[in-house]
């Protein structure tokens, strides 16, 4: 996770030597870190910004870049020759963008948002029981993401093993390497979350003793 002063100050130095910055919020964007957007954390804007997963609720397949209008500008032109082409089989997918419309609409109308940050209280009182085992170092949280650290690992092929003892608590976790991740669905109610930081629990004690 990023400080968000680091991301201020790379903003500048990408001002600063005329480099374009492009924020990939395709995991973290539309809600998922307490604002909409991910770089609103650090109050500075990318130049681009992809975003897929959340904008259509996870119901159909979306992704899309944005960029200023500067740039937009500088590819948008009528003669093929400086126009920007590109294009595959499924661009500008009426239904998946109509999904899209239909989860923004629900975000308004529903304070996701505002739930979320909620949320994000009950997930530090989840993992809070975690952040003192033993094996554990480095937990950190941004809004609705959590990640730890398991150390020593214990030997190779821990996030299989991991990964299958969950599945065993009927819990759905992926490690990368030695780091155990959260990042639950926005509809996950307080008895949920507090089932699976105890749970991870359990799976951490079986796993790495």
């Amino acid at each position: 996770m990023h400080d968000a002063d680091y991301i201020r100050q790379l903003r500048s130095l990408c001002d600063e030597f005329h480099v374009h910055l492009i924020a990939d919020e395709i995991a973290v964007g539309c809600g998922r870190t307490g604002t909409f957007f991910a770089c609103e954390q650090a109050e500075i804007w990318p130049d681009f910004m992809c975003l897929s997963k959340g904008i259509s609720g996870g119901y159909l397949p979306l992704s899309l870049v944005m960029t200023t209008e500067k740039i937009y500008q500088a590819f948008y032109h009528a003669e093929i020759a400086r126009g920007f082409l590109h294009s595959h089989s499924y661009t500008g997918n009426p239904l998946a963008c109509r999904a899209a419309l239909a989860t923004l609409a629900i975000f308004d109308d529903d304070e996701v948002i505002i739930k979320n940050q909620l949320r994000a209280q009950q997930l530090a009182t989840a993992v809070a029981p975690l952040a003192a085992h033993p094996r554990v170092r480095d937990v950190r949280q941004q809004g609705m993401i959590v990640a730890l650290d398991v150390e020593p690992l214990v030997s190779e092929g821990f996030s299989r093993r991991f990964f299958m003892q969950a599945l065993d608590h009927e819990l759905l976790l992926r490690p990368i390497g030695k780091t155990v991740y959260w990042m639950p669905p926005y509809i996950a109610t307080a008895d949920e979350l507090a089932w699976l930081g105890k749970t991870t629990l359990q799976v951490l004690d079986s796993v790495a003793g």
